[in-house]
């Protein structure tokens, strides 16, 4: 030991990676905020409760890092206040995260805490990465001892871990995914940021079902050794597998366009003939999946289901004469058309077209309270467990009674979908029977798609057919449809929301093989906002 500047300078030379010399010393030690404690009459113990002096702050902080970085993992934990925790821990970061040597450079100390510099080496399967990171450590006093110590935390080894967390190194879970379209067109995230989050979906689903192999990375992991999502390091990033998808780069593309610059849209598009989803698109890119995981009040696009219920109970008849009152009281409750309009000895086509909420209101007393949702999952697959190949929400048509049944029948109530859903039900119209929607195909996993139990029958199919036509023709949905024409229908709707100033607007059609369905919530009417979305599309595809 030598006197430098009147201080005590201490070096030691550590058998690791790391080399110490912390300079310093106040002689701190006066034992200031000490108690005395009753002993066993063979004299008195001292327990220090004061907080740690400066030159013990610095002494511990070495002699830690010094064992830690000549690889003892024992000693290290020794000189902390949970010593079994910072054993394994420590012990882990070597076995676990694969850290062959590591170096430790503190830095000037701010009062307890002392900030320290981390550069370990990985090494794993003949492969080695420098991870180079700021960590700190802060010095207490031990209650029971009176020593002073490292207080163990898991941000100790890293800043980013957190109770119960750890590092480890390996194979990335599933490889790497080179996503195409149906033609074999690349769809990157970096081209297609809207499809981001479905891409990183499917390649944990389907990741090792394609030729690629995973990369190696240093990563988060939760106690049961389950990854967290979080690389804190990437040795080698694997080699991508091609995954085919159903997708469609031109369609997905319009579709992009076709939401970008609004604050929030949604929309897919999908072929009714298969049920293969060619487009799916959400504004932000970097939002919550509405189009596929969204739960909405679908408004008056519901009123395809509706009406395909009232034409199979012989309820309604599309050139039969159909009530179109201003007003409608059901179960307690007093319902309106828009701008409360009223149709005098109209038909039952008219009202839809026109999209009439009290021709289906009217009819509510000639209904059990469960046969809207029978309607909904029997021939529309709607609430079934669907199998896409990526998550979604199936939609629901919950049992209803009273005026929460009656206004099921308009779309609103309980009742909630998504664009998913509701292109689903134009494309089951199209076609005439329900096809669960794919975005992969299920041969690559022999999923189960989901079945409705029976289809439309023939007569019904061609009415709604005719109804939706009509309503693309010269009914609420013309203006976005001008212009098209041969088999092609579609069913504007507003979704009335509390506390918001405007509805959702709703708008789904078809035009040959290809069915969509939009949202734009608090934005109005379908027509003017939703269905300029829809047709971008369909015009995409034609």
């Amino acid at each position: 030991m030598a006197l430098i500047g009147g201080a005590a300078a201490v070096v030691v030379g550590a058998t690791g990676f790391g080399v110490y010399a912390l300079v310093g010393g106040d002689g701190e030690d006066s034992g200031k905020g000490s108690v005395t404690a009753s002993g066993d009459g063979k004299g008195q113990e001292k327990v220090k409760k004061s907080p740690p002096s400066a030159a013990e702050v610095r002494t511990t902080a070495k002699r830690f890092l010094t064992a830690w970085s000549s690889g003892d993992a024992k000693k290290a934990a020794a000189l902390t206040d949970d010593k079994a925790q910072a054993a394994r821990s420590l012990k882990g970061f070597h076995d676990e995260a694969h850290v062959s040597k590591v170096k430790l450079t503190p830095d000037s100390a701010s009062g307890a805490q002392v900030p320290f510099g981390v550069t370990a080496q990985i090494s794993y399967a003949q492969q080695t990465s420098t991870w180079t990171y700021p960590s700190s450590l802060k010095v207490v006093r031990d209650d029971k001892s009176g020593d002073a110590v490292v207080q163990w935390k898991p941000t100790v080894i890293n800043p980013k871990l957190k109770d119960g967390q750890s590092v480890k190194t390996g194979k990335a879970g599933t490889p790497p995914i080179k996503a195409v379209d149906r033609n074999g067109a690349l769809l990157s995230k970096s081209e297609h940021p809207m499809l981001g989050n479905i891409l990183d979906d499917l390649r944990r689903r389907y990741g090792d079902k394609t030729d690629g192999t995973p990369g190696v990375e240093t990563r988060i992991v939760d106690a049961k050794g389950n990854d967290t999502g979080t690389t804190l390091r990437t040795l080698s990033k694997g080699e991508p597998g091609e995954l085919k998808t159903t997708l469609d780069k031109d369609m997905q593309v319009a579709a992009e366009q076709s939401v970008k610059g609004k604050p929030k849209a949604s929309a897919v598009a999908l072929q009714p003939s298969t049920g293969e989803v060619r487009a799916v698109a959400n504004s932000p890119a970097d939002g919550f999946n509405n189009a596929f995981n969204g739960s909405l009040a679908p408004g008056s696009t519901m009123k395809v289901i509706s009406s395909a219920m009232l034409l199979d109970k012989g309820l309604a008849s599309p050139d039969k004469p159909h009530p179109c009152p201003k007003y409608v009281e059901y179960g307690g409750w007093k319902f309106q058309n828009d701008d409360k309009f009223e149709i005098k000895n109209g038909t039952f086509a008219q009202s839809f077209a026109r999209s009439c909420n009290t021709a289906f209101i009217s009819q509510a007393k000639e209904l059990q309270d469960g046969d809207l949702s029978k309607e909904a999952r029997e021939v529309f697959g709607i609430g079934a467990n669907w199998q896409v190949g990526t998550g979604t929400f199936d939609g629901s048509v919950p049992v209803q009674s009273d005026a929460q049944m009656a206004a099921s029948l308009i779309g609103q109530g309980s009742v909630r979908m998504n664009p998913l859903n509701m292109a689903s039900v134009a494309a089951t119209v199209q076609s005439g029977s329900f096809k669960q929607p794919v975005i992969v195909s299920p041969k690559l996993d022999d999923r189960t798609l989901a079945k409705a139990a029976r289809s439309m029958k023939p007569q019904v199919n061609s009415d709604l057919k005719g109804l939706m036509k009509l309503t693309a023709n010269s009914g609420t949905a013309a203006q976005p449809m001008a212009g098209l024409d041969g088999d092609v229908g579609a069913k504007t709707g507003s979704a009335e929301v509390d506390g918001q100033k405007k509805p959702n607007a709703w708008f789904t059609a078809y035009n040959g093989d290809t069915a969509v369905a939009a949202v734009v919530p608090e934005s109005g009417h379908g027509n003017e906002n939703a269905g300029p979305v829809v047709r971008k599309i369909l015009d995409a595809a034609s």
